[in-house]
């Protein structure tokens, strides 16, 4: 294995510690020394490949984080056709995922930018633009769904986006504790009649 890629596969190994202890105990109660620890590096080693705490989990989020949530809930919404059922799907999905994970500790995106909001504008800044890129999708996904006739002509797509998005984030925080498959369950069904209401009223 040549250098570069052996600096490169050093980097993710680290960046998937890095999340693993960053998502379990929150970016601030995460030190440089636990994660030095638990990747068994010198500072030095550290900082041969980081400037900072900072700039480690920045990367974390470039590379990682960015992959997690767009292949979870971004890239099952571009397919093109009726749009509630790649919707449900999706998060049915996602929340399964969670369901299963049995270190589960709430919804990574959500979860950094609570704790990041108001303490580091330029991270949240990187956590933000995720979240936009995602509502984004799911505006244009039902925006081509009203232009095919799959959606009310009447219907509001960002006020329905940012309805849908708000309620993945808190029923991500109540399967931390709660009965993740019941919570799964109804909530899918609950989206399910959802989505129903805002379908052509001749179609419903």
């Amino acid at each position: 294995m040549n250098k570069n890629l052996q600096r490169m596969a050093t980097m993710h190994r680290m960046q998937v510690k890095g999340l693993e202890l960053f998502y379990r105990q929150g970016y601030y109660n995460t030190s440089i020394d636990d994660i030095l620890k638990s990747l068994e590096l010198s500072k030095g080693a550290f900082y041969h490949h980081f400037d900072s705490k900072e700039d480690f989990f920045i990367s974390i989020v470039q590379n990682l984080i960015v992959q997690k949530v767009y292949a979870l809930l971004i890239e099952p919404l571009e397919r093109k056709g009726e749009p509630f059922t790649a919707l449900i799907e999706c998060f049915d999905n996602a929340l399964l995922t969670a369901e299963n994970n049995e270190m589960d500790h709430g919804f990574v995106l959500g979860n950094f930018m609570t704790e990041f909001n108001g303490r580091n504008p330029e991270i949240m800044k990187y956590l933000t633009d995720l979240y936009k890129v995602w509502e984004v999708n799911l505006v244009t996904a039902l925006q081509r769904g009203k232009s095919d006739g799959f959606v009310d002509r009447h219907v509001d797509v960002e006020g329905v986006a940012t309805y849908i998005i708000s309620s993945y984030f808190g029923l991500r925080t109540l399967m931390v504790e709660g009965n993740a498959r019941s919570l799964r369950y109804n909530y899918i069904q609950q989206l399910r009649g959802y989505c129903r209401t805002l379908r052509p009223k001749a179609a419903v």
